[in-house]
């Protein structure tokens, strides 16, 4: 069964490690190196400093994904996932993005909240039906987009065009970043072309689950409707 992660002891350093490391690396299964507070918070007894999260999503191969979309004869339409940590806010992205055909999330390896149950649960089953690609780079990860053909979109709240000004109708791919941070700066310059959603009040932002649903049946009124 895939795995979600590996939750290593910080203080421990010993041969087995090495073929841990290695094995995680070729099978794109993220290290998280923590206290042993941390692993004892798991409740799993003799787990002497190494705990394996068995993984509730199964994860796709970006490439294989976008084959299979344009294979079909479907524009490209996918989500990129910068730094969001909250369970609840990407079960309801995942939810959102599935009725709106959304064809596959991206995600980090690192930086994101986990696909769990809890996960799962917020999103009404939708991470076990929309493709899920788990990245080491997200910066490569849109080179990988633009050598198919597909323009990348970051949302950006000091941006000039708003939401309303941009053409969905062609192949995208559209990041949304952390409520706290926002998106990741190299992120945003590898990204073709940024918007905002215009807001009547001032405030400091929008929640991310909700912006996302605000985008995407705006994508879903211009090719669809």
């Amino acid at each position: 069964m895939p795995l979600d992660r590996i939750y290593i002891n910080n203080k421990i350093n010993n041969a087995s490690l090495k073929e841990i490391k290695s094995l995680a690396s070729e099978n794109s299964v993220p290290i998280n190196y923590v206290p042993v507070e941390k692993l004892n918070s798991f409740n799993i007894e003799g787990h002497d400093g190494i705990i394996a999260l068995i993984s509730k999503v199964h994860y796709q191969e970006l490439q294989q994904v976008i084959s299979w979309v344009v294979e079909k004869g479907d524009i490209p339409l996918f989500l990129i996932l910068d730094g969001i940590t909250d369970i609840r806010n990407i079960g309801g992205i995942a939810r959102t993005a599935f009725c709106a055909g959304v064809q596959a999330i991206i995600i980090p390896d690192k930086g994101v909240g986990a696909l769990n149950e809890d996960a799962i649960l917020t999103s009404a089953g939708a991470l076990e039906k929309i493709a899920v690609c788990r990245v080491n780079s997200l910066v490569k990860a849109v080179d990988e987009l633009h050598l198919n053909g597909i323009k990348v979109l970051a949302t950006e709240m000091s941006a000039v065009k708003n939401v309303f000004d941009i053409d969905f109708k062609e192949p995208l791919a559209i990041v949304m970043g952390s409520e706290e941070k926002g998106i990741y700066p190299a992120l945003l310059k590898a990204s073709d072309e940024k918007f905002k959603i215009p807001m009547a009040g001032d405030f400091e932002s929008l929640n991310v689950s909700v912006a996302t649903g605000m985008i995407l049946y705006e994508v879903m009124k211009q090719r669809f409707f």
